[in-house]
Formats: C-alpha cells, structure tokens, sequence
C-alpha cells in the first residue's frame, strides 16, 4: 500500500474564491474538522498578508490536534536582502508550525517578466529561503509554481530551480499547475520527467502535486500524478478557490480509497471516506455556500435515481445504476418523482402497503404527478406535497381544515415628508375564513409580507384546536417563475420548507398568482404537520 498524504489549502487558496470568506473563527473550527476526517497538512494561511492570518496561527498553537499539521504559506525572500533580514521570513518563524511552504518560481517567463529578477537571482532566492527556514528547524515544502508551464518553456532552467529547492533542504517538491490549463497524459508524463530529473542531479526528495481547475479535469490530473509517483496531493474541500477552483479533496480522497487499489489516505482503509459527505456540507456551511448537488461522491444528487427505468433496476440491484454504496462515503440514496417516473418510482417513495401494492392506484399516483409536472409542479424537493398527493388519490385524505376563503392586502404610504418610495410605510394585513372542527373561524393578522401575514392568521385560526403548531416553524420560503416568456402573467412555482424541530419537510404549490401558490404550499405544510401530529 501507497501512503498518500493529503494536504489542505482551503484556508489559504480556498479562501482566494470568489464569494469566499472566511471569519477567524470559521477558519478554527475549519481546522477542527479537517484534523478529525484525518487531513495529513492544514494550510493555515499566509501570516504576513493580513492580521487574521497572523492571529489564526497564534489561535491555532492553543488546538489540540489528533492528527493534522498545520502549514505556514509564505513567498521566497525578497531580492536584493538576506533570508534573515527579509520580515516575511520573519513572519513564517514568529507563526510557530513545524512545516512551512514556500512558493517560489519556476518558470523562466515569470522570473523575467512578472518578478522581474535574474535567473540566477530567482535561483539564490528559492536557495536561501529554503535553506535558512530549514536552519531555523522548519520542515519546507517547496510550491514550484507554474512548474508544468516553466518546464515546456525552458526545461532545464525548471530542473535548476527543482534542484536549488531540494539541495537547500526541502523535504518535498510541490509541482503546481497554476493556470489550470494541463491534461491528464502530460501531468503523467512531466511528473515522471520531474522525479527522473531531480534524482540525476543527486536528490530523491518525494513529489507532490498542486492541480486548479481551470478545465475541469483537477481531480483526474491529481490523480495521474499519483499513478507516476507523487505521494502528496494538494487541494480544497469542495474545490473551492481562485478563478475555477482547486482540485477538490473529497474526490480525490474518495477515489483514492475507494476506486483505486494500493493506496491508503487518511489513515488507512476507505473509513476514512465515511465523513466526507459530513466534511463537504461542514465546510459550504461554515463558507456560507450552497451545495453543489452534483457534485460528485457526497452532492444530494450523486444518488439521486429519477427516471423509471434507473429506479426499477435500483429496487432490484443497487450496483445497476451506482457505482459505490452511497453510505461508503456518507452520502445516502434518494428516489425522485416527476413526469420522467415509472410505476417503480411511485412504489420506492410509498410506504404504506396498502399503496405499495395496489398497481390501480399507484398508476393513478403517477398519471397526477405527470398532469401536475405538466403545468409546472415539481416534487423533487417537496416530499410532504407528494405524500398528500397520494392521500388525495387513494381517498384517505383527512383534511385538518377547510379553506372558504382568503384575503390578503397591501398598504403602501409615503412617509410623513412625502419625499418618494424609499419612505413609504407598507402594511401587510391577511384575513381567513376556515372550517376548523366542524367550527367556522374568521381571523385576521398583520405580518411583514403576504406569505408572513397568510401564516400568522392561519394560526390563529388553527392553535386553539391545534396547539402543537406552536413547534412548527417556516425555514425556506422559494419563487420560480415557470413559464417566463408570459411575462406579469406567467405562472410561479412557490417552494416552502418547514420544521418542527426535529423533521425536515418540503411543500409545493403552483399559480399565476404568487399568494395562491403561496397559500396552496403553505396549506399543505400544515396539513402535512398536524396529519404527523395526529399520529403522534
């Protein structure tokens, strides 16, 4: 078995992402989490850059970490001074880690025309750095940045660099595809080039690879780079980072432990990979990001079977239509519903066995929701909608209340100095008529928008009978326009997502007007609620 170090940048280059920011405390308890799914390096950040860095490394001294070593990030020393005068280098001892990266250049291009250096310079920067970091009892990681790009340009001159790194003390060589813009084959072919290169100039130090995404192949560049020698590989959770990204961690780590044979990540075994689902979500939240859904091994569409064919051989064998068991890394299956469903849909979604086995009634199941899909309804994410849908269908729908009518209006004033809209005071006031234990109930309440108002009168209207709504609560509230070419008249698609603590629900409703699309969702989220309550 191949050990294969993982090495983390989400908090440094991660962070270079567009919409990406992270808190002192996000970047802590980032650190937490990624020594606990078993991550080789953290890459802290770079201390010289800004005071949250600075002070994060300080914080992180105080971590007690099971596993991971964090990792300094820092430049080579500045031209024309020593290591020791240079306060960046300063900066790299003062954060405290045991390991510290150092970027240098690797490319000819970039020593003369972005750095603006001599070739020699560069060399003595990349030398001296190394050298007096590893004298001041630091392990050094060498970044050759833009390494596959220097290498086709000047090949011999990428070597001398290599070598400068290897024979000052570096203990690996980080061959970075920065631009993005190499493929699989040649990542292969240099990396083997790279290793055969560095061990004729007399050193064996191990390599690592550093891939971004710029054409969509990172993972499977990282990936190459292992088949020809590379022991580390470096990227981010969830690929996240500058431009297209990084090369994401989660499936490099999946696949490395479970779709390959001889290599062992994070400890050994693919248990490991258990949490990266778990890991993925962690990270996007504490980002404040949305999910990928598709995003390959731990997205909540990797396992998500929607057409009738997929979920019939499903039932039948798992392996059909996946290529790993989602619980192997955490994730789990999901079977969809719409018009693209088979019978075989309906029945995986039903529980009760009285549905599940009557064939008349789940084709009558499936007819509704292609008729429904058909004007714009979409139960993929509105389970409470669909379990109602089959109520209704199979007869046994008990309705808590019965609507009679419903009013909703807005009041919008200038202010007192009259000066124009952006004073105007709006009032929002809903009224509703309900049949609600064989009673009538008329309430009205005010709210701070229609949707709020609708909620707030209907629970007046239902508390006295059914008190336990004062555990339900709103999450989400959605609104698609469907048909947009028809312009004010088109129809919306209105999703609201709802909780009472401990259940998760999703409801649906479809309209040309928004506040009825808004009351059929809202409806049937308290329908579905007080039917579990009555349960119990």
């Amino acid at each position: 078995m191949r050990t294969i170090e993982i090495y983390d940048t989400t908090l440094r280059d991660g962070s270079q992402g567009e919409g990406v920011n992270f808190s002192l405390e996000d970047k802590l308890a980032i650190t937490r989490r990624l020594d606990e799914a078993g991550i080789d390096f953290i890459e802290g950040g770079y201390p010289l850059s800004n005071p949250k860095d600075s002070q994060y490394f300080a914080r992180a001294r105080e971590l007690k970490l099971r596993h991971s070593r964090i990792c300094a990030f820092g430049m080579t020393r500045r031209r024309g001074m020593t290591a020791s005068e240079d306060p960046g280098m300063k900066a790299l001892l003062d954060a405290g880690t045991s390991v510290v990266t150092i970027v240098g250049k690797t490319s000819a291009f970039h020593v003369t025309e972005v750095l603006g250096v001599s070739r020699e310079e560069n060399l003595a920067m990349i030398f001296d750095t190394v050298a007096f970091l590893v004298g001041s009892g630091r392990e050094v990681f060498y970044d050759a940045e833009h390494f596959f790009d220097g290498w086709r340009l000047d090949r011999d001159y990428s070597v001398e660099t290599l070598l400068s790194a290897a024979r000052a003390g570096a203990t690996r060589i980080v061959l970075c595809d920065t631009n993005g813009g190499t493929l699989p084959d040649e990542i292969a072919r240099l990396v083997g080039e790279a290793s055969a290169s560095l061990k004729a100039g007399g050193k064996h130090v191990p390599l690592a690879i550093h891939c971004h995404n710029d054409c969509d192949v990172a993972v499977a560049n990282s990936l190459s780079a292992v088949a020809a020698g590379a022991v580390q590989v470096q990227g981010t959770i969830n690929g996240i980072g500058e431009r297209c990204g990084n090369a994401d961690l989660i499936s490099v780590v999946a696949n490395l432990a479970i779709k390959l044979s001889g290599y062992s990540v994070l400890g050994g075994g693919d248990a490991g990979a258990v949490h990266l689902t778990e890991l993925s979500r962690f990270v996007y939240e504490t980002a404040n990001m949305s999910y990928r859904p598709g995003q390959p091994f731990v997205g909540t569409s990797a396992f998500a079977h929607k057409g009738g064919m997929h979920v019939h051989a499903v039932a039948k064998a798992t392996e059909s239509y996946e290529h790993i068991p989602p619980e192997s890394v955490g994730n789990s299956r999901r079977i969809l519903v719409s018009e693209l469903s088979g019978r075989s849909n309906i029945a995986a979604l039903v529980n009760r066995p009285d549905v599940k086995n009557d064939r008349a009634l789940l084709d009558r199941v499936l007819a509704e929701v292609c008729r429904l899909e058909n004007e714009g309804w979409q139960f993929e994410a509105a389970g409470a909608s669909f379990d109602l849908l089959v109520d209704r269908c199979a007869g046994t729908f008990r309705p808590a209340f019965e609507k009679l009518a419903y009013n909703v209006a807005v009041d919008s004033r200038d202010g007192a100095d009259g000066s124009g809209p952006t004073d105007a005071a709006v009032t929002t006031e809903a009224t509703v008529k309900l049949v609600v234990g064989g009673v009538q109930r008329h309430e009205v309440a005010e709210g701070d928008g229609p949707v709020n108002a609708l909620d707030a009168a209907l629970r007046k209207a239902l508390s006295e009978v059914y008190p336990a709504l004062d555990r339900m609560h709103l999450l989400d509230y959605k609104v698609r326009v469907i048909n947009a070419q028809e312009g004010t008249a088109a129809k919306v698609r209105v999703s609201i997502e709802s909780t009472d603590g401990e259940a998760v629900w999703g409801t649906v409703g479809v309209s040309e007007n928004v506040i009825e699309a808004s009351w059929l969702a809202l409806a049937d989220s308290f329908h579905h609620f007080l039917a579990r309550a009555a349960r119990g």
